[in-house]
């Protein structure tokens, strides 16, 4: 189980920002297109697979699952923040949105061609990663792609760092290390995209996305 007082603390530290948060993320898409090539080559390798379900993982207010729909995705959010789900479900009525955590979802096992974990996994203490990982592996179909979004860390010797979020404490990670992190939880990297930090951005960070897929059954 996940530590109690830190999803605790980051629900309703997203549920006091949920407004504020959605306001100026919804339209984040419009100008990053390296975004915007990366979802679409995830749909494209969900699609392929044959099962075109997916979970919006940490969905916030829900308007990247919008996006994953018109993508021509069956897709659905999932937040832990009961505000952020209600934001959601109000900007995008024809979508699914539920209230859950990404330590023990309700969704069976095997069920999705595709998990989307956009910067959802920054609020986890490190130890606690595996759990969340486990359960991705868990709900992931045989052959089932995972894009996790998130920052890197500052170098190998430094495989996480905590940095001061603006909502809630968060962490950054080495994509060496996470992805090996990956490949211990059954989801081999397939490709990555590193996008660096421009002048204008608020934080100097790079930015990250592994594509890791589920073996299919089977497979060595």
């Amino acid at each position: 189980m996940l530590e109690h007082d830190a999803l605790n603390a980051t629900r309703e530290a997203y549920d006091a920002a949920a407004p504020t948060y959605a306001r100026l993320f919804r339209d984040t898409l419009r100008d990053s297109p390296l975004d915007r090539a990366i979802l679409g080559v995830f749909a494209e390798v969900v699609r392929a697979s044959g099962n075109s379900q997916v979970g919006d993982l940490g969905c916030g207010p829900g308007h990247i699952t919008a996006h994953l729909d018109e993508l021509g995705l069956a897709a659905f959010g999932v937040d832990a923040s009961p505000s952020m789900i209600e934001l959601a479900r109000q900007a995008h009525p024809d979508l699914r949105f539920d209230v859950g955590s990404m330590a023990a979802l309700d969704i069976a096992d095997g069920a999705l061609g595709g998990v989307l974990s956009r910067w959802s996994v920054i609020h986890t203490p490190p130890r606690e990663l595996p759990v969340i990982l486990a359960e991705f592996h868990r709900v992931l179909a045989p052959g089932g792609h995972l894009l996790i979004g998130f920052s890197a860390s500052d170098g190998p010797s430094q495989p996480t760092q905590v940095f001061d979020h603006t909502v809630a404490p968060a962490y950054r990670w080495w994509p060496d290390h996470l992805a090996a992190m990956l490949r211990e939880s059954g989801l081999g990297e397939v490709a990555r995209m590193v996008r660096e930090p421009q002048p204008t951005d608020r934080r100097q960070f790079q930015e990250v996305h592994l594509l890791a897929r589920k073996a299919w059954a089977g497979a060595a």
